[in-house]
């Protein structure tokens, strides 16, 4: 097996954004509302059938071929990527919201996976590019449903720790903490391979935030989800750091090791990885990669897929890359 290049899967969503993506991978933007790219993708938007969906070069859908071949894609024991991975371009301020954890969504909607996140900052446009991230103090029941009720959007962003975020940060998001990502933020997110939301806010979006916004639970049900515990002084700030230098660094603090993993590849010379079901993110290049069954040049704005099949690999060149990795066997 080789690696195989992905083409682009953009998503139209309900929040404007999608430029910088387009920029990035070298294409032309064609929907104001294209804000997400799901790279290598084996999960759907929430409710839908096949959207969401990537396919390779050849037109199968990715899901397929692991189906057809589990092994050699995932390596042994594996039946799932356990992993999703996205370009995600925030051309306005996403709406406060949280994900929910795996125990509240095996609970009320019978799936396997929540959505703890991360997000690795690859650019920013803006002046102070910010995120708001985890309640600065602990928030009662009845006080969150009330901001909600009200849409007191003001309310829910002043709840949130501020931090400003810079190129080479990582922010890890762990399930129900609330959040918001600030406009002109383009990020490589890796996440547990859902789509599950729950909007807090929804004034001025293109959705039906009292049904879409709970999941369709009713909002009784869906507030249990968020995490209304404060995040304050060293607890939010061990979920935000810069990338360490080096020629492979850790993305990721420990506590994200059961979803997902990452790594910071910028080679000095000849760069070896072990086998492993892999997506990888090019930052920067030009450079290439070389696997027993093939080789493929890279640059940036390059998505590969490399399968477990492949074997080691070697990288080379000026490359500047995201290798986004599943849990480890028996973790996800």
């Amino acid at each position: 097996m080789k690696p195989l290049r992905l083409p682009a899967n953009q998503l139209h969503r309900f929040y404007r954004g999608g430029e910088a993506i387009a920029r990035f991978r070298g294409t032309q933007s064609t929907d104001e509302y294209g804000p997400e790219d799901w790279v290598g993708s084996t999960s759907t938007i929430f409710g839908e059938a096949e959207a969401g969906l990537s396919r390779l070069e050849d037109g199968r859908l990715v899901r397929d071929a692991v189906a057809a071949d589990p092994d050699g894609f995932l390596g042994p024991g594996r039946t799932s990527p356990d992993l999703l991975v996205k370009l995600l371009d925030a051309g306005e301020r996403l709406p406060v919201h949280c994900h929910p954890d795996r125990s509240f969504a095996a609970r009320e909607l019978g799936l396997r996976y929540g959505k703890t996140e991360a997000w690795a900052i690859v650019e920013t446009r803006v002046e102070r590019p910010l995120v708001g991230l985890g309640f600065r103090e602990d928030v009662d029941d009845g006080e969150l449903a009330d901001w909600v009720e009200r849409q007191d959007v003001e309310a829910l962003l002043r709840s949130l720790n501020e931090l400003t975020v810079a190129a080479g940060d990582v922010v890890f998001v762990p399930a129900g903490v609330p959040h918001a990502i600030g406009e002109g933020i383009l990020m490589v997110e890796l996440q547990e391979p859902s789509d599950l939301s729950v909007l807090l806010e929804w004034e001025g979006f293109a959705l039906d935030g009292r049904s879409e916004g709970s999941l369709g639970l009713g909002w009784d049900v869906a507030l249990a989800a968020v995490d209304r515990s404060a995040w304050a002084g060293e607890r939010v700030a061990a979920l935000h750091r810069a990338t360490p230098d080096g020629e492979r660094v850790p993305l990721l603090p420990a506590g994200a090791a059961p979803f997902f993993g990452g790594e910071r590849l910028r080679p000095a010379g000849t760069l070896e990885l072990e086998p492993s079901f892999a997506i990888l993110v090019v930052l920067a290049g030009p450079g290439r990669i070389e696997c027993a069954g093939g080789s493929v040049d890279l640059a940036r704005g390059d998505t590969l897929l490399v399968p477990h099949g492949a074997g080691s690999c070697t990288v080379t060149g000026e490359l500047d890359m995201i290798r986004c990795l599943p849990p480890e066997a028996g973790r996800g």
